[in-house]
C-alpha cells in the first residue's frame, strides 16, 4: 500500500496499539473528554475527516481502523469467524482505549463500527459514557427482517458471507470498481459527489490489498453468524443497552428504509433518541454540518 497519502487529519497524531488480537492503526487528536469514533465498510477512519476537526474543539478524538481494515492487522480468518466478530472487535477497540488511557468514553460508530459499537455497549457498559450510531439497526433485525425489497437494498450481505474465497476472488477482479459501485449507490444521490478526491485515494489504496478484501468479507460472514447469535441471546436474555443511545439515520440511507427505525432501537434501548437527517447512508461525509451538530449536542448536555 502506498505511504505518501494525504493527510486527511493535520494536527493529529498517527499511533499504532497493539492489543491482544490486532495491531490497531488510529489518529488521535484535540482536547476534553475521549469520542471514540468507528467506521464502516468498505471505509477506515477517513470517513470521520469532514467533522474531525469541529468535535476536535470539545473532545479527544480517536479514530481507529477497525481489524482488517484500512491500516490495521488482518486477523486470519478461521471457520467460526470468531477474529471478525463485532464482540472481539469491541474487545479490540476497548482494549486499545485503555492502553490510551481511557477507561470510560463517548462512542459513536457507523455502518460496521456501529455494530462495533452497540456490541461494546452491551458487552462493557461500565467504558461506555454515550452511544451514537449511524445508519444502522441492529443485526439480527436486519436478518429477520428480510423480505424481497429489503434483501434487494442490502444484497451485499448475502454476498459478502458467502464462504471464502468466493466473494473475496469475485471482488479482487475489479476491487475498484467494486469500491465505488458500493459507495456511490449509498449515498442519496448515487454518486461519488460527497467523497473529497483524497479520502477516495486513502480507500482505493487499502482497498485493493487481497487480504483486506477477504478480512472484509470475513467480516460480513460474522455478521451472519456468530454476531446474529450474539444479538439473539441478549434479546432472549433480556440484556439492554444501559446507557443512552442517539440514532441518527439519512431519510435515502439503509436504515430508512423500515418504517420506524427508532422504534426498533428502542426495543434494544428503551432511552434512545433518534433524528433523520436528509442524506443517504454515509452521514459524516453527506451531510457534516447536521451531523457534527447532532453529535455535538447529544455528547454535551
Amino acid at each position: 500500500m502506498k505511504s505518501n497519502l494525504p493527510d486527511m487529519f493535520p494536527g493529529f497524531e498517527s499511533i499504532t496499539v497493539e492489543t491482544a488480537s490486532a495491531r490497531l492503526f488510529c489518529r488521535v487528536g484535540g482536547s476534553g473528554p475521549p469520542l471514540l469514533l468507528l467506521h464502516g465498510y468498505p471505509q477506515s477512519h477517513v470517513i470521520w475527516h469532514k467533522i474531525a476537526a469541529r468535535l476536535a474543539d470539545r473532545f479527544t478524538l480517536v479514530l481507529p481502523d477497525l481489524p482488517g481494515y484500512g491500516g490495521s492487522s488482518v486477523p486470519p480468518l478461521s471457520d467460526d469467524h470468531a477474529a471478525y466478530s463485532k464482540r472481539a472487535m469491541a474487545e479490540a477497540v476497548a482494549e486499545m482505549m485503555q492502553v490510551l488511557g481511557h477507561r470510560r468514553f463517548f462512542l459513536a460508530g457507523h455502518d460496521r463500527g456501529g455494530r462495533v459499537a452497540y456490541r461494546l455497549a452491551l458487552d462493557k457498559p461500565e467504558a461506555v459514557e454515550k452511544l451514537a450510531v449511524l445508519d444502522i439497526l441492529p443485526t439480527s433485525d436486519y436478518w429477520d427482517r428480510l423480505d424481497r425489497q429489503f434483501g434487494l437494498k442490502i444484497y451485499h450481505w448475502m454476498f459478502l458471507a458467502q464462504p471464502a474465497p468466493f466473494p473475496e476472488k469475485l471482488i479482487a477482479a475489479s476491487p475498484i470498481r467494486f469500491l465505488e459501485h458500493t459507495l456511490a449507490s449509498w449515498t442519496g444521490d448515487k454518486t461519488l459527489t460527497c467523497f473529497s478526491e483524497d479520502a477516495l485515494a486513502h480507500n482505493r489504496n487499502w482497498f485493493c490489498d487481497p487480504d483486506r478484501i477477504s478480512a472484509t468479507c470475513e467480516d460480513y460472514r460474522a455478521g451472519a453468524t456468530v454476531d446474529y447469535q450474539h444479538d439473539r441471546t441478549d434479546l432472549e436474555a433480556g440484556n439492554r443497552i444501559r446507557v443512552p443511545l442517539l440514532a441518527l439515520w439519512g431519510d435515502k440511507g439503509i436504515a430508512g428504509s423500515v418504517e420506524d427505525p427508532l422504534a426498533m432501537w428502542r426495543i434494544w434501548c428503551p432511552q434512545a433518541k433518534g433524528e433523520v437527517l436528509s442524506c443517504g447512508h454515509f452521514l459524516p461525509e453527506e451531510s457534516p454540518e447536521h451531523t457534527t451538530q447532532a453529535l455535538l449536542d447529544f455528547f454535551t448536555t
